[in-house]
């Protein structure tokens, strides 16, 4: 019986997305990350090479994204693996502005690859290991940002909460197969990646809450990418998962 672990991970080049492939990898788990670019770092951190395959691939191209890994999970036997897991971590914040201000493309972008993406693979991803007798899992990284709203980040929040309502919808489907997959919509906390730069660094003006933002950094309460992504990848591990689908990593 085969112990491999299969894990795709989008966004897996840089912050929290490039620190949860390199503990994957060290875990042993074989990784397929999707990223607009490849990492030299999450090469790096490959025991073997063919542990880990690195699509440059762009997730606002959703078509493409998702007949590619649909083709691919086609192709792969299922019983050379002992599970298979998706990781929904890519996701950008347009200009952080009113949303009478933001430009039509920015909007569209960060709709398609923090919703639109994630459930187009997502669908893939169920529809070609439909047959699939091992543990199936979804994990979406969501965020606080999504259950509450925000001043100037009417894109990002509106996608977050997308997640999560798809995420409801497809733990309802998926709990009448047979072999269906466990999935949650996790929210991983603060953390100190490129995104809480461009928050703290916005024009007050156009984003009444830099100043909570600035005093999360300054008072030292964001968390590494490090520490995120093994609280995330602990999440994954828990015997509960799936029960609790809109979840925090900062409750029990």
């Amino acid at each position: 019986m085969t112990t491999k672990h299969l894990t795709i991970l989008t966004g897996g080049s840089r912050g929290m997305g490039l620190a949860m492939g390199r503990q994957l990898l060290a875990k042993g788990h074989t990784v397929l990350s999707i990223a607009r670019s490849s990492s030299s770092a999450l090469a790096a951190a490959a025991p073997t090479p063919d542990q880990l395959i690195q699509w440059e691939q762009d997730l606002g191209d959703t078509d493409a994204a998702a007949q590619r890994l649909g083709d691919w999970l086609r192709r792969l036997q299922p019983a050379d693996w002992a599970s298979i897991t998706l990781i929904n971590n890519a996701g950008v914040i347009p200009q952080i502005a009113p949303l009478s201000d933001l430009a039509t493309p920015d909007l569209r972008n960060a709709l398609r690859v923090g919703l639109e993406a994630p459930m187009a693979l997502t669908g893939v991803f169920l529809g070609a290991t439909g047959s699939w007798t091992v543990p199936k899992k979804v994990l979406n990284v969501s965020s606080g940002l999504g259950r509450r709203p925000m001043a100037s980040q009417a894109a990002y929040c509106t996608a977050k909460a997308g997640m999560d309502a798809y995420a409801r919808c497809v733990a309802l489907e998926e709990a009448h197969k047979p072999h269906g997959a466990k999935i949650v919509s996790l929210a991983p906390g603060v953390i100190d990646t490129d995104m809480q730069v461009q928050l703290r660094s916005a024009d007050a003006g156009a984003f009444p809450d830099v100043g909570n933002f600035k005093g999360l950094h300054e008072g030292g309460k964001l968390s590494s990418p490090e520490e995120a992504a093994a609280k995330v990848l602990g999440w994954l591990d828990r015997a509960d998962f799936g029960q609790n689908v809109i979840a925090d990593v900062r409750e029990p």
